[in-house]
């Protein structure tokens, strides 16, 4: 595509296929003036998650289980209307669409190893506590009649 900015990297050497990209224009709400009303500035970008050959295939079931709330028949769609010009909002578009992939095929964090308290937090903790215990039975202890 003549004009766009270069591949939009998803991860590593990873790049999003523009082959494999579907774009929608329409027009869109919002600021524009007299021109609003002739331009189709709102981009739709739709990419076919299921039927992908760019992803490997780890990343590919990775993205389909994350992202199964957002797809319809195994197409994501991502919508951009912020700016006036329809350049400005594909460049949007792309780039949201190679983040949103590059988050649902984020290798999974590993898991936390449980540890235990320190002894000295512990006793610490018990002996404020037993200080703070002190402090209000002293309060209510005295007779002030």
């Amino acid at each position: 595509m003549e004009g766009m900015s270069g591949p939009h990297v998803i991860r590593g050497s990873v790049l999003l296929p523009e082959a494999e990209l579907i774009w929608r224009f329409s027009r869109s709400s919002g600021p524009g003036g007299q021109h609003v009303n002739t331009t189709d500035s709102q981009v739709e970008l739709r990419f076919d998650l299921a039927a992908t050959t760019a992803l490997p295939e780890v990343w590919k079931e990775r993205a389909l289980e994350r992202l199964a709330g957002r797809l319809s028949d195994g197409v994501v769609t991502v919508r951009a209307s912020e700016h006036r010009s329809q350049w400005r909002n594909r460049e949007t578009a792309a780039v949201r669409l190679a983040a949103l992939l590059a988050e649902a095929t984020a290798p999974p964090p590993r898991p936390r190893r449980p540890t235990r308290v320190p002894r000295g937090i512990n006793e610490r903790r018990l002996r404020e506590k037993k200080q703070r215990s002190e402090t209000k039975r002293g309060r209510s202890a005295r007779d002030w009649g």
